[in-house]
């Protein structure tokens, strides 16, 4: 499949390639100090819907279509459960290490907008996607810390980790709610999409609130006052990254758009480092740029 990227897409691409481990980063300084992840999602979700109702009034539209409701009401569930899981998995897990297991999401994005868009890779395309996945398996493959878990006499692989899982539940949450967000996209625009995937996301995390934190909100919300900067940082970056994100899948298909999303594992690990201190610097720089090449070839030849 041959496709051209236009010079907004282009920008809109290094945006949230940039944006979104940044995004990562406060989420994890925020569970560090307490947070809920339920309550991070939320508050995400209700400040950056506020922000929409008070800059952009006109966003209250009626008269789209039922498949447009349909189509954003499960990509808002599936995002609300993806961004959930995945700030679970940073509580506990390393940046560098989960930035670049979100490769395996242009997989899963692939066969979903084959299905669900008859998008049909090219040989090029499946290749980058390989590579990707390839650099992905360099990141993670972390002997030191194989040898420490031997010398424990633990059997406990890679993908077997708590932060593990919940980074790969996300990543197929997320990458479901990509393939139904683009359906709801090419229903409207992509502004539309952002401002009800912020509402009804926020609605749906109300509802989850509501059964499970009734004795906790409370704290939760003075917290949120004494780290309202980190939340406002956390918002801005959010709101950047799903823009951005509604934007290029408004011109790509959801597996290749996911694709070169994942070439942020580079940020990934340069933010675990510089931020949190995470070591193996060099081999996930490896490992990240081996998926760059490959999104390289997904851009120039998929």
């Amino acid at each position: 499949m041959l496709f051209t990227v236009s010079a907004m897409t282009s920008f809109a691409i290094l945006v949230r390639i940039l944006a979104n481990p940044l995004s990562n980063v406060f989420q994890k300084q925020l569970t560090q100090r307490s947070a809920n992840p339920l309550f991070v999602i939320s508050a995400t979700y209700g400040i950056l819907m506020l922000v929409c109702l008070a800059f952009w009034p006109q966003l209250r539209f009626t008269g789209l279509l039922f498949e447009f409701w349909q189509s954003m009401l499960i990509s808002s569930l599936f995002a609300m459960f993806g961004n959930v899981f995945l700030v679970k998995a940073m509580h506990t897990g390393d940046l560098s290490v989960l930035g670049p297991i979100n490769a395996y999401k242009a997989i899963v994005g692939m066969l979903i907008g084959v299905f669900l868009l008859n998008e049909i890779p090219g040989w090029w395309g499946l290749t980058g996607v390989l590579l990707i996945v390839a650099g992905s398996y360099i990141v993670l493959n972390d002997k030191q810390q194989r040898k420490e878990i031997s010398l424990q006499s633990e059997k406990v692989g890679l993908f077997r980790r708590p932060e593990v899982k919940l980074r790969l539940a996300a990543l197929v949450f997320s990458a479901i709610d990509g393939a139904f967000l683009k359906k709801a996209i090419i229903l409207s625009t992509p502004t539309i999409a952002f401002f009800y995937w912020c509402a009804i996301g926020f609605g749906l995390t109300l509802i989850w609130i509501s059964l499970t934190m009734r004795t906790t909100w409370r704290a939760q919300t003075t917290l949120l006052v004494s780290q309202k900067t980190t939340y406002l940082a956390l918002c801005a970056t959010v709101g950047v990254t799903q823009m951005a994100s509604n934007v290029v899948l408004a011109d790509m298909p959801v597996g290749y758009a996911l694709a070169l999303f994942q070439t942020s594992a580079l940020v990934s690990v340069l933010f675990g480092y510089q931020f949190f201190n995470e070591q193996g610097i060099l081999r996930k720089l490896i490992g990240a740029g081996v998926m760059v090449a490959g999104a390289v070839l997904i851009t120039v030849l998929g």
